[in-house]
C-alpha cells in the first residue's frame, strides 16, 4: 500500500515543471534507486506517455499522474513532497525515512549568475544543470561535474545513464557537443563513470 504524501503546493510546482516540458499526458515517477543501502536516493523523473512500467503503481493527482516504482513502494513509506517559497525561489524537498533524502532547488536558485568572464567549471555547471539534465531526466539520469581536469570537463553520470549502452552517443552528441558549443574554451569532455554497472541503465 502506498503512502506518500505530495502536498498541495508540491503537486502546483511539479505540475508547472511539466506544463513547460510541452508533452500531453507527461506525468512524474518516483522510485528509490539502491533501496535500503546507505547509497539510497528518493527520485523523481519526468515520465512520457509510454515510459513508465507496466508495473507502476498509478495515481491520478489533479494536474497529472504520478507512476510508483513497485519496488520502491515499501521503502517509499510515509514519504513526503513538499514544495516552500524562499528567497531564492523555491524548495522541493522530498523526505523519505526509509529510503534516504533528495532535496531539489528550483532553476536557477543556487546557481551563479554566469558571464563571459566566469571560471570554465561555472560555466559547465550552469550548463549541466539548467539545460542537460532536465533532458537526462526523462531516462531518470544525471550528469555532475567531477573535476575539471588540464581544461578537460570530467564528468560523471548517474541513474539512468550508469551502464546505459547509449551513453556514449549521449556524451558525444548531447552533453558534449552543447558544452563544446557554448563553452569555447573547454578543451573537450571525459567520462569517469564505471558503466559496467548497469542495474539502474535506462538502455
Amino acid at each position: 500500500m502506498l503512502n506518500v504524501n505530495i502536498t498541495e503546493s508540491a503537486q502546483d510546482y511539479l505540475a508547472g515543471l511539466l506544463e513547460k516540458q510541452n508533452c500531453e499526458g507527461i506525468g512524474i515517477r518516483m522510485f528509490v534507486s539502491d533501496p535500503g543501502t546507505p547509497k539510497a536516493e528518493t527520485c523523481i523523473a519526468y515520465s512520457r506517455p509510454g515510459e513508465h512500467n507496466e508495473e507502476d503503481l498509478i495515481v491520478e493527482y489533479g494536474k497529472f499522474n504520478g507512476y510508483y516504482e513497485q519496488r520502491s513502494i515499501p521503502f517509499l513509506d510515509d514519504a513526503k513532497v513538499d514544495f516552500a517559497e524562499d528567497k531564492f525561489g523555491g524548495q522541493l524537498t522530498i523526505r523519505a525515512p526509509n529510503g534516504g533524502q533528495l532535496t531539489i532547488r528550483a532553476p536557477n536558485s543556487r546557481l551563479p549568475n554566469i558571464n563571459d568572464d566566469s571560471p570554465v567549471e561555472d560555466k559547465v555547471n550552469y550548463l549541466l544543470y539548467n539545460e542537460i539534465n532536465p533532458s537526462l531526466a526523462s531516462h531518470g539520469g544525471v550528469v555532475s561535474l567531477a573535476e575539471m581536469a588540464e581544461g578537460f570537463a570530467v564528468l560523471e553520470f548517474g541513474g539512468g545513464c550508469q551502464g546505459c549502452s547509449a551513453v556514449d552517443l549521449t556524451l558525444k552528441e548531447g552533453v558534449e557537443k552543447t558544452l563544446m558549443e557554448k563553452i569555447p574554451e573547454l578543451k573537450g569532455v571525459r567520462d569517469v563513470t564505471d558503466h559496467t554497472d548497469t542495474s539502474n541503465a535506462y538502455m
